[in-house]
């Protein structure tokens, strides 16, 4: 696939009428009005749009900007503050308001809503990492729309360049999102600024993770926000890891959400290079180090090999090595050897008191129960 391209052809038309769960990322000049306080009228329509695509059966999260923004224009400061102390203070105020107008806006479409603060941190962490895609994914299952961004209050670096376009593409990689939607102030992506080079192409098509759209994009754009044309890209790169394509598209453009999970060419579409289950089999087997194993018996072999089940801890025979929760292991037969990895629910020491046991005794053994599995078929890739 080349960098730039025509209109999306029926196939990647396809690929965006197909796309079941969808991450939709908005900046600050676009949620601010280019810093003049919340824009209540596009965020309800961003609103409109998804309680709509919510009543077709879709998965929707927005990840937003604008916390900082809609602080400083409360606390009357008109340039952006350097020091962290007072950056953190304007997200600590800009977001009272920032979640009161989600949820407002939500629910007069009938739509729940819920505020999650996540860090950079929270998805470093293995064990954080899954409890926070745990919430996510069943705020989904209940119908309510998670609104996301970083919890700029309590981050003890410099709140960087760029940072919710990255966390936009970290959450469609912690959720396995379809799609990321990352929408801006701009038309998309072109082959040269157009501000400065009449000759510039439009990209209508390319695919993440292509040198040449780096070397195309930009440096930031508006004063308000930290991030540019640059942090896009780079976020549809790392995107495109789990296997979620990414739309960048401007935030103004009438229906936009509607018409692009209608299938309609709007905005740049960076294609995933590779599939969402080849990205994951492939993040599993061939890019983690295993810290251990658990042993199975013959029926659990069968029950993972032949019918694709989860492993649960009645099939669990030994324990090697030590691990945490969220950590990949190896899964290996009665010969020792390897049939399967994945991600386990439960640390080696919980798994050695598990082992041989029903789900229905996790709560009893163990205090608590994260899940009925020890590892669950989405999270565990065959290797024989």
């Amino acid at each position: 696939m080349t960098a730039v391209q025509d209109s999306p052809r029926s196939g990647h038309a396809q690929l965006l009428k197909g796309a079941r769960r969808i991450v939709v990322k908005v900046g600050s000049s676009l949620v601010t009005n280019e810093g003049r306080g919340l824009d209540e009228g596009a965020i309800g329509e961003w609103c409109r749009q998804l309680a709509a695509l919510a009543r077709e059966g879709r998965e929707l999260i927005m990840v937003s900007s604008g916390a900082v923004a809609e602080g400083m224009k409360r606390l009357g400061w008109r340039a952006r503050p350097r020091e962290l102390n007072e950056l953190q203070a304007a997200a600590a105020v800009g977001q009272m308001g920032l979640a009161q107008m989600y949820e407002t806006k939500l629910r007069e479409n009938g739509l729940g809503s819920a505020q999650v603060l996540l860090t950079h941190a929270d998805l470093a962490d293995r064990e954080r990492y899954l409890n926070a895609r745990s919430t996510l994914l069943t705020l989904l299952s209940l119908g309510v729309l998670p609104v996301i961004n970083e919890n700029d209050t309590v981050v003890n670096d410099e709140i960087k360049f760029g940072d919710n376009d990255t966390l936009g593409a970290l959450v469609a990689n912690l959720v396995e999102a379809d799609l990321l939607v990352i929408l801006t102030d701009q038309r998309g992506l072109y082959t040269a600024d157009p501000r400065h080079d009449p000759g510039a192409q439009f990209v209508h098509v390319g695919r993440a993770g292509d040198p040449a759209l780096e070397a195309m994009a930009g440096g930031a754009g508006s004063g308000i926000g930290k991030g540019g044309m640059i942090t896009k890209i780079l976020a549809a790169r790392r995107a495109a890891r789990s296997g979620a394509s990414t739309v960048i598209a401007w935030g103004r453009e009438p229906d936009a959400l509607l018409r692009l999970a209608g299938g309609e060419g709007i905005g740049t579409l960076l294609v995933a290079p590779t599939q969402k289950s080849q990205a994951r089999k492939r993040w599993m087997a061939d890019h983690l180090q295993l810290r251990g194993a658990v042993l199975v018996d013959p029926g659990a072999v069968a029950k993972l090999v032949r019918e694709g089940k989860s492993l649960l801890p009645i099939g669990m025979t030994a324990v090697e090595g030590e691990f945490s929760r969220g950590e990949v292991i190896a899964v290996r037969g009665p010969d020792g050897a390897e049939i399967a990895r994945g991600l386990a629910n439960y640390a080696s020491a919980e798994a050695r008191l598990l082992c041989r046991k029903p789900s229905t005794e996790i709560e009893k053994l163990l205090g608590y129960m994260a899940e009925p599995e020890m590892i669950h078929r989405t999270n565990l890739v065959l290797t024989r």
